[in-house]
């Protein structure tokens, strides 16, 4: 059988052995998990037997423990006993209890399971608690048993936009206040702001539970609960309800790359073994985050996390994934020590083939759940049909990170002048993808900044942000850092994918860094929060990159500029400039910090009228709207090799978009 992914790119024909076991590997687990079955949604049901459930007369808790020798439940129910609740051994590891009379769960009750192992007494959390707590006096967790009727959803069917802007977004440090934030007070504070900027998408990061508030929610402890720092499951759901009632699809930022190594807490050695959900010896601990690592051929692995995702997308209607630490999955060296510079890097026995399988089995079920769904692999390796359908060969993700663009804004800015940037590096960089695949184009994310490394805007003006960000304080720097910042954007989006992602508050330059309360701060919250009301002062020069923001988003989704590809039309090297068309829509860019040209050739796709619609430099973007909105008349000009086009002012440092005028 042959696969498109052969005809979208020819270069892997070498390497179709490979691509051909990638299938026969998906096919064969598949087969040997769903039997004469068909569909992987009736499969993946986990949460739905195991965990606790409330029956007629009181409640049934299963737990699947093979390694256990006995597995009791203790708590409020029964004044914390660990030896009087015992658990019945069923096939397969499966254990059962039921709970009635005196011995009933109900709401707000605590509970841990006892797992007795070698005569071991081994305290644990329910491997599928919806809630789990931690006790502010002793830190100790323990899941709490929600007992409430089920939450009434206003917004029971959502259909995502087909084009996504999406707002990277975290919960607890979403507010101005030095604490921790609640989903309430996103609800009501932040998704206002994101439906006013235009994003139609949040990404939600550190929502399943996680013991150590700094990890950002990327060392999961509870794979089913919603973090209980912001506030109930409902409150979850209500803001996830409220959202779609305004339009924006909501993704959780799903870790099934690795589990935090703690035991008391978290899955590991949760039956007092260290293979039951991962791989023994080394292969099971991840040199450098210091957590563990799925076996993903086992099939009660692939069991438990194919439910924990159809759990997520049916209880809290998450509209689907951004899947962290792809390129950590998909190799055994996690990709910690491989350049992808070649396709045999691709195809090699570091390949984790296994993971692969898993990741294919993960998206057929997210579109068997809901065809509408999205998935994004944060995938920094490129892997070939990473985001291809699965019939066609491929992984099956919607889209890729674009992971590579920060990298290099971050470089340039850190490492060279921006009167020295090359504008055919620029254009290679924010082009370069795989035939056929999409990808979400990003300047920067939660990554750059992170305490150790820097936002844009602070790389750009760093201590001047502190003294020179007034619109009554005249500063050079501050409108370099205010212009750039505004073409980074604009070539960002209207280049570097099929999609956009922004985190949040970067959109106006929120100034320093992300620094998660710890003991070497003095547990402080005030770098983990954001600062909206630099935005919202009319004082101050953030609310110039706000609205920038706003009207840039704004222009990409009514120009539909990611239905089609970017065509390059002129690259000046010279003069720092680029000139290209996206879906009818001229960017012509200058990125020369000194030279303003009285009369440059813009060249066009086609002849006619053309206006300036939108230009970095508007006033009201902190420009000094130095282009007119008047009307050009693109022709064939001989003195520019035969080009159509036209020639207009374009000043330094400034991006410009470029419509033809309907008649």
């Amino acid at each position: 059988m042959s696969y498109k992914i052969f005809e979208y790119d020819p270069y892997l024909l070498p390497y179709e052995r490979d691509i051909l076991q990638r299938m026969a590997n998906y096919e064969n687990k598949r087969r040997e998990l769903l039997g004469d079955g068909d569909s992987l949604s009736d499969f993946a049901n986990g949460h739905e037997y195991f965990g606790f459930h409330k029956i007629k007369n009181g409640w049934v808790y299963r737990e699947w423990a093979p390694g256990a020798d006995a597995v009791y439940i203790m708590g409020d129910m029964n004044d914390w006993n660990p030896l009087e609740l015992q658990l019945s051994r069923k096939d397969n590891g499966v254990f059962e209890i039921f709970l009635t009379g005196k011995n009933s769960l109900f709401d707000g009750c605590k509970v841990k399971t006892v797992v007795y192992k070698d005569g071991r007494k081994l305290e644990r959390i329910p491997l599928y608690a919806k809630r789990v707590v931690q006790d502010p006096d002793t830190y100790v967790w323990t899941a709490e048993i929600v007992d409430k009727e089920p939450y009434k959803w206003n917004k029971k069917k959502f259909t995502p936009a087909k084009d996504l802007f999406i707002y990277e977004c975290h919960i607890g440090m979403a507010q101005e206040k030095e604490a921790v934030g609640t989903y309430n007070e996103f609800t009501e504070n932040i998704l206002p702001r994101i439906k006013e900027l235009g994003y139609n998408t949040i990404q939600i990061m550190a929502i399943m539970e996680h013991p150590y508030y700094g990890s950002f929610g990327y060392q999961v402890s509870s794979f089913f609960a919603a973090s209980s720092r912001f506030g109930m499951p409902d409150d979850l759901k209500r803001l996830i309800d409220t959202a779609h009632s305004m339009g924006i699809a909501v993704l959780l930022d799903v870790i099934h790359s690795h589990a935090v190594k703690n035991t008391e807490e978290g899955i590991n050695q949760f039956d007092g073994t260290d293979y039951q959900f991962f791989h023994l010896g080394k292969r099971g601990d991840h040199p450098t985050w210091g957590t563990k690592l799925f076996n993903y051929n086992k099939n009660e692995v692939i069991h438990f996390l194919l439910s924990n995702l159809k759990f997520w997308m049916t209880e809290y209607h998450f509209d689907g994934f951004r899947f962290d630490g792809v390129t950590s999955m998909i190799y055994h060296d996690h990709g910690l020590g491989t350049a992808f510079t070649g396709y045999e890097k691709y195809f090699s026995l570091n390949t984790d083939t296994e993971a692969v399988t898993y990741l294919q089995l993960a998206n057929e079920l997210i579109k068997e759940v809901n065809p509408k769904a999205i998935s994004i692999a944060e995938d920094m390796s490129a892997l070939p049909g990473m985001c291809l359908p699965i019939e066609d060969g491929g992984v099956g993700f919607d889209y890729r990170l674009s992971m590579g663009i920060p990298d290099m804004w971050i470089k340039l800015l850190k490492k060279s002048r921006d009167e020295d940037w090359n504008m055919r590096y620029l254009w290679y960089e924010l082009t370069s993808r795989r035939p056929m695949e999409k990808y979400i184009g990003y300047a920067e994310s939660h990554d750059q900044a992170l305490v150790g490394d820097k936002t844009i805007m602070f790389w750009l003006c760093d201590s001047a942000m502190y003294t020179h960000m007034s619109k009554l304080t005249p500063s050079v720097e501050i409108d370099r850092g205010i212009a750039l910042h505004k073409m980074i954007r604009m070539i960002t989006m209207s280049l570097g994918g099929e999609g956009y992602l922004n985190f949040m508050g970067n959109e106006f330059g929120h100034p320093e860094w992300i620094d998660f309360p710890r003991e070497g701060n003095g547990w402080s919250h005030y770098y983990c929060r954001r600062q909206w009301h630099l935005a919202d002062d009319n004082l101050l020069k953030y609310g110039y990159l706000n609205e920038f923001d706003k009207a840039m988003v704004a222009f990409a989704k009514d120009h539909k500029i990611f239905k089609k590809e970017p065509v390059s039309l002129y690259i000046d090297e010279e003069a720092q400039v680029l000139i290209y068309e996206r879906n009818g829509v001229v960017f012509a860019l200058n990125f020369s910090p000194v030279n303003s040209y009285q009369s440059y050739f813009i060249r066009t796709p086609k002849a006619g009228e053309y206006t300036p619609v939108m230009s970095t430099d508007e006033e009201r973007f902190g420009g000094w709207t130095r282009i007119a909105p008047m009307t050009y008349k693109a022709k064939i000009d001989l003195n520019h090799n035969g080009w159509t086009g036209f020639n207009m002012y374009l000043p330094a440092r400034t991006g410009v978009c470029i419509c033809k005028v309907k008649k």
